[in-house]
């Protein structure tokens, strides 16, 4: 691994769990750990170290019983903070775009201070920010004229997922998770479409397991940077806006999870806007088919890519409220495991999501 990927040297050690093995990788080099899960935070689930600290304890939770793998979000706003730090430099704006990055350098330092690490962690962590700092102002040249086309966009979005996976990684170490960030452009190969790159998911999955199924075996929670990927020559593209979720999907599917949570700001998908319509009810199951036609009419809940690549494996996937973790979210499945667990009231009602959504790329 890289240095972008949480320096070797510096990762905790292994979970004194035992991981069973059910089958092997690519090439015969690894084993599935069981009961895979993948939860993918947005970026109002991250902001800032209070918030931080609480979904890591909801990933503390899980792997008792589960081997969970997390993909982020940036923190809320900062994706768009850093897109006009590209416009600032489109327009010539050098100095302004400057000093607006030293200001997203000192945001997520703010929040490493709140998490209240031990020393020797503070000291690792605020080392590897500011490394990512320093490559953030490397993008923004003191003088002479810059090409600020759509791949300068795609470098300069994916800072905010690298922050925030280091510094979730950091929340989850504290909370006794041994964790370490993993940049998924390392793994991820897409196309040459800057801002709206497609994944080439047969060599991402078989790339991608190599990186994360050691990490699993040794009890190592992965926090994946969700939104971005690369280019087959290593150039940083991203996977469009609110592409997280799919990228939850997309670490999901290389990893063959037998769920995805996406943990999110709201209870789950409702029969109405619940914000317009006090007849609105949450619905607890739906089949992808269902879930898949919601999004693709517009809901702001799911990506319209997340369902039919979960339903390639019949993966669930989960919509879940972060900040409500009691209430069971909605739960989306073929319509073969939801057979006898829908409730008949539920069969051919309408479906409406919650038109909230969290900030960041997410």
């Amino acid at each position: 691994m890289s240095l972008e990927n949480g320096q070797e040297e510096s990762a905790p050690e292994s979970s004194p769990a035992v991981l069973h093995q059910k089958g092997r990788g690519p090439g015969g080099l690894t084993k599935q750990p069981p009961n895979v899960v993948a939860f993918k935070f947005g970026g109002s689930s991250l902001l800032g170290a209070d918030r931080m600290l609480h979904a890591a304890g909801l990933v503390r939770a899980a792997t008792g019983e589960s081997t969970v793998t997390v993909v982020v979000s940036a923190m809320k706003g900062v994706t768009d903070h850093l897109l006009s730090i590209a416009r600032a430099l489109a327009d010539g704006q050098l100095a302004h775009a400057r000093r607006e990055a030293e200001l997203v350098l000192v945001l997520h330092l703010d929040v490493l201070q709140d998490l209240h690490l031990a020393e020797q962690d503070d000291l690792r962590v605020r080392r590897e920010l500011q490394f990512l700092g320093r490559d953030l102002l490397h993008e923004v040249p003191v003088r002479g004229p810059v090409g600020a086309g759509a791949e300068l966009f795609d470098r300069l979005a994916s800072f905010g997922e690298r922050f925030s996976a280091r510094l979730f990684a950091a929340a989850l170490e504290k909370s006794g998770v041994p964790a370490v960030p993993i940049t998924s452009s390392e793994f991820v190969l897409t196309c040459g479409t800057f801002r709206d790159a497609q994944p080439h998911l047969d060599q991402t999955k078989q790339r991608g397991r190599e990186v994360l199924l050691p990490l699993l075996q040794a009890g190592i929670v992965p926090v994946v940077t969700g939104f971005i990927g690369a280019t087959p020559d290593g150039r940083i593209t991203t996977l469009g806006r609110n592409s997280s979720d799919f990228s939850g999907a997309i670490i999901a599917h290389v990893l063959d999870a037998d769920e995805l949570v996406i943990w999110t700001d709201v209870d789950g998908i409702y029969t109405a806007n619940p914000s317009e319509s006090a007849e609105a009810r949450l619905l607890h199951e739906l089949s992808y088919d269902e879930a898949h036609a919601l999004a693709a009419s517009g809901a702001k809940v799911l990506h319209a890519k997340v369902l039919p690549l979960a339903a390639e494996t019949e993966m669930v996937v989960w919509v879940r409220n972060t900040f409500n973790p009691q209430a069971r979210g909605t739960r989306i499945g073929s319509q073969r495991s939801l057979r006898g667990s829908r409730p008949a009231s539920q069969d051919s009602v309408p479906v409406f999501s919650n038109p909230s959504r969290e900030g960041g790329a997410a």
